[in-house]
């Protein structure tokens, strides 16, 4: 018989390295490495498009979105690239980590999390009630965006390439997707780049 694996804790993510990004999920520990440059590139662009639009006083407005925030799940720990709240719902921003589920957040896919994020993370972020989900990938040059219905997801639209989409929940404004990819490398460079980044990558 295989000796019962102890589960993690909190204090597992707090004695993870600085220089890593740890999430606990069903009491297990994932220890990811920091984002590339390429993911970083994108999720900081779609960030910034987002937050002058809808936050800091932009128009239409109603939205708080927070990079990289820790949220606190029920027993889960887990750290999406962007989320957004709707301006009603805002958390407290002086607390060292959230545990309102926020209404809206963004995972950028890399060679090393995507597993993570698509087998661990979306059911957990179902199970909380989080309505609104993108996937973004610098790798492929795509825009998932997933509906929440009924602790499942919808996939309500793939978008590709160098488009201009409107995508909820903010069909308000228009995205131009060739804003985030610019100065990437060619797309075959990218995911080449990304596994370069990350040699324990699968």
């Amino acid at each position: 018989m295989k000796p019962e694996r102890k589960r993690a804790t909190y204090q597992d993510v707090l004695d993870a390295p600085e220089h890593k990004v740890a999430e606990l999920i069903d009491g297990e520990l994932f220890v990811s490495p920091r984002p590339a440059i390429p993911h970083a590139r994108v999720t900081s662009f779609l960030s910034s498009d987002l937050h002058h639009r809808f936050d800091d006083g932009g128009s239409p407005g109603g939205w708080v979105f927070l990079i990289e925030p820790e949220l606190h799940l029920g027993d889960d720990v887990m750290v999406p690239d962007i989320a957004g709240w709707r301006a009603e719902r805002a958390p407290d921003m002086n607390a060292a980590y959230l545990s309102s589920p926020p209404d809206w957040l963004c995972e950028t896919l890399s060679a090393s999390t995507e597993r993570l994020d698509r087998a661990r993370k979306l059911p957990r972020y179902a199970a909380a009630g989080i309505d609104h989900v993108w996937l973004l990938s610098a790798i492929r040059r795509t825009l998932e965006v997933l509906r929440r219905h009924e602790e499942k997801w919808l996939v309500v639209a793939i978008h590709d390439g160098d488009v201009v989409v409107r995508a909820e929940p903010f069909e308000a404004i228009e995205i131009d997707l060739a804003r985030l990819w610019a100065r990437l490398p060619p797309p075959g460079r990218v995911a080449e780049e990304l596994l370069e980044y990350h040699p324990s990558a699968p």
